[in-house]
């Protein structure tokens, strides 16, 4: 064996014992998937990857999604070998409350990790996202400043999600030539053999969506070199490698459902026996280190060479501020004269509203780029005068996503995580259910996504119930860290986008009428907006009743309010944009807003998501089934959302 093939064995080692003795230590983990792709991840990280462990975050270094989240110990131990700020120490505290080792790999707590995976499949659209971006990138700077690789590494329990396969899919037809997976194919998932539920060549399946596929033994060095040399050298088409794995490998549970998990002290004696292991838990002999020994030199080179040519590239003055904007992540300094006035223009819908501010800040702030789910037009998201992103030409700012609801949102993850893209992406709200595992990650990532949904509820008319969401927006507002937007008017929707483009540490959402709604009257209303809530119509004199309301019931609220002063009733309305922030506002603010009167809440959808402002003794006008198939005007009698039923029921309340 030659000096080369010895350090990755060692390395190799390594990483199977930290593995053990970390899950022994923790009492729980996966020990399964490094104990089974060691080799894979030592040829990768040693050989292939362009990182540079000095400065984790360059922005020219290649990507690595481990998609298999549960097999964080192979990571952990690769980025620890390759000499990332993760210590035996760290990893002694695997799994542990404030460690930088926890049970998955988390974007933003470890050096080296690229984004949160656990649930299956959503790193594959990460990855894919990031693909996407350096692609998108390249086409506007070109190869001395963005040209990197994303590898992957996914189990079958991320071939057996439909996320991944709709991202996949997308990658294809993208022809998403710098992307790079491997398929750690094991055949065994935690209820036992794959062939339980999963029969389908995988091989064949991505061969199909347009990806070139090598089939390898994950335990050879030679053919894992050998297709991570031809993947990397080729860039007509995304690359699978479908590597055989044995699971466990060199524990006694090897190839079993048992190996998967965690091995009891036995078994973890018996592996660190048949490895020749005998020094202590968490130290590592210097030959462990040996594979990766050129890793740091070489990185740290690769990086100043990268930045000697940004130097020279950005003296170009265009291309200087093209790079603030999009990688540096500035904003023009003039937002706010870049949005539409639309104090004078008819009432109109609040999709057509974004699509019209949406325009016009994408004239200015190039690095909003996006797209919908085979719904453009409807969304109002296409950008007029760009092209759409092909397989031959990124230039473009559209991206036709197609019907792939949940791959287009954790692709739309993987851009914003890769950086130098503030990505949008639309459907209709009642798709966001299909969207919500990606949503929750954006929000936990904290990421810079703009969720944008329309048709917003049962005013969908004609299409039915399946159509017309009503627990939506509640939904929505149950996830932390998500700003969920519905504006009542154009006006209140330039707010949104506002909030879509400065917020920093996390994702916006939005909730745009298919209908047309009329505009607010009043000075400010923009500024006003932005504080989630405030006053739209004030009482003359105390307000005795209080009409919350959010969307376009705001307008109904109104139409009441001044229906209920003629009898000489003091009603004050209230529009709440966005809850997150409005009660995110000090509490001086929210009790001058709100007042000490009883509270309607109007909505057009179910009562959970107004709750939040609602006390005993309020109510709630809204929704308490599902809708029906009919013309929007006739579903607003039936249940409800009209003048004067939203008068009748402040009525009852007043009384």
């Amino acid at each position: 064996m030659d000096t080369a093939a010895q350090a990755i064995e060692a390395a190799a080692k390594a990483i199977r014992v930290l593995t053990v003795d970390a899950v022994r230590q923790a009492g729980i983990g996966h020990v399964g998937l490094p104990l089974g792709c060691a080799e894979i991840g030592t040829v990768l990280f040693s050989e292939f990857l362009k990182h540079d462990p000095s400065d984790p975050s360059w922005f020219d270094r290649d990507r690595f999604v481990l998609s298999a989240g549960h097999g964080s110990m192979l990571l952990y131990s690769l980025l620890h070998l390759s000499g990332y700020k993760v210590s035996l120490r760290d990893i002694s505290q695997f799994r542990q409350l404030d460690s930088i080792t926890p049970g998955h790999p988390e974007h933003g707590m470890t050096p080296g990790v690229e984004t949160t995976t656990g649930p299956l499949g959503q790193g594959v659209g990460n990855a894919v996202g990031m693909a996407l971006a350096e692609r998108l990138l390249n086409a506007r700077f070109g190869d001395e400043l963005v040209d990197h690789h994303t590898f992957a590494l996914a189990s079958d329990g991320d071939m057996m999600e439909g996320v991944a396969s709709e991202s996949a899919s997308l990658a294809g037809h993208l022809k998403l030539g710098k992307l790079v997976m491997i398929y750690d194919d094991n055949g065994i998932t935690i209820d036992g053999k794959t062939e339980l539920s999963f029969s389908e060549d995988v091989g064949k399946r991505f061969e199909a969506y347009g990806w070139g596929v090598q089939r390898i033994d994950g335990h050879d060095v030679g053919e894992i070199r050998a297709a991570l040399k031809f993947a990397t050298q080729q860039s007509e088409r995304p690359q699978l490698i479908v590597a055989k794995t044995h699971i466990g490998f060199g524990s006694p549970k090897v190839d079993t459902s048992t190996a998967h998990g965690h091995l009891g002290d036995a078994d973890v004696d018996k592996t660190r026996e048949n490895l020749g292991w005998s020094d202590a838990p968490f130290t590592l002999p210097s030959e462990s280190y040996q594979a990766f020994s050129q890793i740091s030199e070489a990185g740290q080179a690769a990086n100043r060479a990268w930045q000697e040519r940004k130097q020279k590239a950005l003296a170009n003055s265009d291309k200087r501020t093209l790079w603030e904007q999009m990688v540096d992540d500035k904003l023009p300094a003039n937002i706010d004269a870049l949005m539409p006035d639309f104090t004078r223009d008819k009432p109109m819908a609040t999709r057509q509203a974004s699509g019209k501010v949406l325009n016009a800040l994408a004239a200015e702030v190039q690095t909003l780029i996006g797209g919908s789910a085979d719904l453009a037009g409807s969304n109002g998201t296409h950008l007029t005068g760009s092209a759409t992103v092909g397989g031959s030409d990124y230039s473009g700012r559209n991206i036709a996503f197609g019907v792939r609801e949940h791959g287009m949102a954790a692709t739309a993850n993987g851009l914003a995580l890769h950086g130098g893209i503030r990505p949008f992406v639309a459907t209709f709200l009642v798709f966001s259910d299909y969207m919500r595992p990606s949503i929750r990650l954006a929000a936990l990532m904290e990421q810079h996504v703009t969720f944008v949904f329309t048709h917003d509820s049962i005013f969908v008319g004609e299409d039915g119930p399946t159509h017309q969401p009503v627990e939506h927006v509640a939904a929505l507002r149950t996830i932390p860290n998500l700003q969920t937007w519905r504006p009542a008017d154009p006006r209140e929707t330039v707010a949104a986008w506002h909030a879509a483009l400065t917020r920093k540490g996390g994702p916006v959402a939005m909730a745009l009428t298919r209908q047309t709604v009329p505009t607010i009257e009043g000075a400010d209303i923009e500024l006003k907006a932005r504080k989630g809530g405030y006053i739209v119509e004030e009482a003359q004199g105390e307000p005795e009743l209080v009409i919350v309301a959010t969307g376009s019931e705001v307008g109904l609220g109104v139409e009441a309010a001044r229906a209920l002063a003629k009898d000489g009733r003091r009603v004050r309305v209230v529009s709440l944009p966005c809850l997150e922030v409005f009660l995110a506002q000090d509490e001086d603010y929210q009790a001058e807003v709100l007042g000490n009167a009883r509270r309607l809440g109007v909505e057009a959808g179910v009562p959970q998501g107004l709750a939040m402002v609602l006390r005993p003794g309020d109510r709630f006008h809204g929704m308490h089934g599902f809708g029906a198939s009919a013309n929007f005007k006739k579903l607003a009698e039936k249940f409800g959302f009209t003048g004067a039923a939203v008068t009748a029921a402040a009525k009852a309340l007043l009384s």
